[in-house]
């Protein structure tokens, strides 16, 4: 594994090691990066599943200004953190020691929101919907901001619920991404066109 692109190209990546962890390959990583930048002009990113940090430090690299890395195997956070420094970013990034949604009550204290979030979970979990559900709750996403879901392509999300509305799906063998994009009055803008359309009855 390795940077594919931007400040940090071609520097090599650790992986966690034992089998518990399934990091995006680079070829996954890549077709994410085309889908949903390839670059960014600041912003705040979220990598809540982080493992080896690699989508977190690819969007570093591509120019998000800070990135928070969330896990709750002390060994990912520790290769997370050796990623860092071998590609000379750690500066720009925290890491903390959570489960996802422990960390997301802790991060809605703070204040903080974020325009990019990278879901990657373990497989057996099918809680990316729940998870992002949360986020809109506590006040953690920006308007516009992008979310990207890595799950098992056997599994189905939905195309819109809440806030969020899927605007590309790809599928890698067993990895489906999907990438959703968070807008604030969505709802209260999906209930104005029903308005409309029931005064048109």
């Amino acid at each position: 594994m390795r940077v594919i692109s931007g400040t940090a190209k071609g520097r090599p990546l650790k992986a966690v090691p034992g089998t518990g962890t399934r990091p995006t390959t680079d070829k996954v990583k890549e077709a994410i990066f085309s889908m949903i930048g390839p670059y960014f002009d600041g912003g705040k990113a979220l990598d809540l599943f982080a493992g080896t940090g690699g989508l977190g430090i690819e969007a570093l690299s591509r120019g998000m200004d800070r990135a928070v890395f969330i896990d709750l195997e002390y060994k990912s956070l520790e290769v997370v953190k050796a990623n860092l420094k071998a590609t000379g970013l750690e500066n720009q990034a925290e890491v903390y020691k959570n489960d996802a949604e422990r960390a997301l009550k802790a991060l809605a204290k703070r204040e903080t929101a974020f325009d990019l979030v990278f879901l990657d979970p373990p497989y057996r979990l099918k809680s990316g919907d729940k998870l992002m559900g949360k986020m809109d709750e506590l006040g953690l996403l920006k308007d516009e901001a992008t979310i990207v879901l890595e799950y098992e392509s056997s599994f189905e999300y939905p195309e819109h619920f809440g806030k969020f509305n899927r605007l590309r799906k790809a599928e890698y063998g067993e990895t489906a991404v999907s990438v959703y994009k968070y807008r604030l009055n969505a709802n209260s803008a999906d209930e104005s066109q029903e308005e409309e359309h029931h005064d048109g009855i």
